[in-house]
């Protein structure tokens, strides 16, 4: 294993976690002394049968950053529960850059306490987009986006409905929302 002489102090590695076990790895972790974790969740709402649920995913599925001394505590991080090992390219075991970590840290540090690695997500939605309707008897149909009631979580997306134009009320969730490219 290559480990860099300059990593002699703490630094941030991707650990590799069991399927669909980021959070119990990440509650392992960090019962380790001297091991930082950062475990990031995006918090969405999602339309299903039983109606609009709230759902929680990792921002990184299979992966947790973690800031430990690597010479010191690899092996304690290794062996941790839920943890599959750590992240390597060959024999080289990189770190994270601390400036992408605390980017990361600050994006989603003003969340109220208790949710401190929760980023909520919210549809971005504006009059004039086009959408197509994702399920139900309009299953298809494209149109322009004319009203918003972000309240009630509906918009009111114009229609060409038996050569007509129609505009019709539909839930918000219903959608399949343009692509918008990032900030």
């Amino acid at each position: 294993m290559i480990i860099d002489p300059d990593i002699q102090q703490a630094a941030w590695f991707c650990i590799r976690t069991q399927t669909k076990r980021e959070h119990i790895a990440a509650g392992h972790l960090r019962e380790l002394e001297a091991v930082e974790v950062f475990c990031p969740r995006l918090r969405y709402r999602k339309a299903t049968r039983r109606g609009k649920v709230w759902w929680l995913e990792p921002l990184f599925p299979g992966y947790v950053l973690a800031k430990f001394n690597l010479l010191e505590m690899e092996r304690a991080v290794t062996f941790c529960q839920g943890v599959r090992g750590l992240v390597r390219f060959g024999t080289e075991i990189p770190p994270v850059p601390e400036s992408f970590v605390e980017s990361l840290r600050r994006e989603i540090r003003s969340r109220p306490e208790g949710e401190e690695e929760l980023l909520s997500v919210a549809p971005v939605i504006q009059i004039g987009d086009e959408a197509e309707i994702a399920h139900g008897p309009l299953q298809g149909m494209r149109g322009t986006i004319v009203h918003i009631a972000p309240a009630a979580e509906r918009v009111k997306i114009l229609l060409d409905f038996l050569g007509q134009p129609q505009a019709i009320d539909v839930d918000l969730f219903s959608l399949l929302l343009p692509r918008r490219p990032a900030p």
